[in-house]
Parts: structure tokens; sequence; C-alpha cells
């Protein structure tokens, strides 16, 4: 990943005190459509005290955002990424890259090779951040993994997601030439305005989406990138 550069008067600060992690909770639901379960204050405390990452992004004094990881197996080696966000005002300004470059740089100085994150693969902006800015790997497609969530986002529709794996000390894995890519699964290029607009048909994406990435994958075949157009790109394995 190429350093990327904090945009004046942007600060990332760990969540030290009570009154941050009371902040970046409420910061964290209002980017989750009112969620305030989403990450509680008392587990966010818990995540924080204990050494794993909890920073809340700063635009001058006010919190517009937070991302939370801990360590998982092997402890020493790896982090899970569960949450990160940006209040929606401050969104396609480049800070979610910000966040990931310091907790890059966080998890590098405590000798972790790698972090993992899932996200909504009906999300067009989070596929093409992660596989093709980034430069992260699919490792899995969990089908409602985290059953149903009562957030403004979630609510209503199946938690599918994909999870994918970041080596912070290699090269971004290259999205696939045109002779490489053996199929395409597509996906809407904004679920976010069809889950509002027309809950309908975005409950028929995701089944459809489900269905064609479990039956490429039921062949043998492998997400190896995402285009904007064409959606996620499918590989042989090497």
């Amino acid at each position: 990943m190429a350093e990327t550069e904090t945009p004046p008067g942007i600060d990332i600060r760990p969540l030290d005190t009570v009154e941050e992690v009371h902040r970046a909770s409420r910061v964290l639901a209002d980017v989750w459509g009112g969620d305030t379960g989403g990450m509680p204050p008392n587990l966010l405390r818990a995540l924080a005290h204990s050494g794993n990452y909890a920073v809340g992004l700063y635009d001058g004094d006010r919190m517009v955002g937070a991302s939370v990881a801990f360590f998982s197996a092997p402890a020493a080696r790896s982090m899970h990424s569960h949450i990160t966000g940006v209040l929606p005002d401050l969104q396609s300004r480049g800070l979610g890259r910000v966040l990931k470059q310091h907790q890059r740089e966080w998890a590098l100085a405590r000798d972790v090779g790698h972090i993992t994150w899932t996200f909504d693969p009906l999300v067009a902006r989070n596929a093409h951040f992660n596989l093709r800015t980034l430069g992260t790997r699919v490792t899995e497609y969990l089908v409602n993994h985290y059953g149903p969530m009562d957030d403004g986002i979630n609510r209503g529709d199946e938690t599918d997601r994909i999870m994918v794996s970041w080596a912070l000390a290699a090269p971004p894995v290259p999205t696939p030439g045109a002779e490489q890519v053996v199929a395409s699964v597509a996906v809407p290029h904004d679920i976010e305005t069809l889950r509002r607009e027309t809950p309908v048909d975005a409950a028929v994406w995701r089944a459809r989406v489900r269905d064609d990435i479990l039956a490429r994958l039921a062949e043998g075949l492998v997400i190896g990138g995402f285009d904007d157009e064409r959606g996620y790109l499918f590989v042989r394995p090497a």
C-alpha cells in the first residue's frame, strides 16, 4: 500500500479515556444508522484497555470516525479488524484509507503480519477499496455471517460477508488481467439506494450474487479481484 498523506487537521488518537470510548461508540452508531449496540462502550473499553487497536479519527476536536481491531490466532501474527467507520459528511475524502494506513503501521510495529476483516459483497465501493485499492486477498464467502442485525444499514437483509486477508509486508494483490479471468459476478453500483427505495430488488440482488459466487467457488475458481463494471473477477487458483 502506498503511503497515504493525512489531510491537514485530521488526526488519529487512541481511545484512552471513558469519554473517548463513549464518543467513538456514538460515532459508529451514527455511521451505521443508529445501531447503539454495534460497538457498545463497555466492550470497546475492554478491547482498548487490553491492548487491542482502538482509535478515534478527529477533524480538529471533533471525532468523525473510529476503528477497532483485535488480535486473533495466532495472536502474535494476526489481527481482525472488526469495525471501521467515518461519518457520512466526511466520506469519499480518503479518510478510510488514512485509517487503514494507520492500522497497518500500528500492526507492523507489533510484529503483526496479516489483518483480516469482512465486508458486504453487495457494496461495490467497499469491494473496490478492499480488492483494488488495498490489494487484499479473498479467503471466504460467509453466508448470513452475523445473522439478523438491527442497524439502519443491515435491517431486513441477510448478512452475507466476504472475508479478506491483508498481507501487510507483501505487495498488493494485482487485479487479474483479461487473460486470467474465467468468470465474473456483477453487483449493483449502489445497493444502499436500492435498499432504501426498492428493498425487494435489493433482496433479489442478495440471492443472485450469493448463488452466483457460491456456484463459481464450487467449480474450484477463486475471487481474484474486482472490476467496477464486471464485478467480482474469478480466476483459477495458482
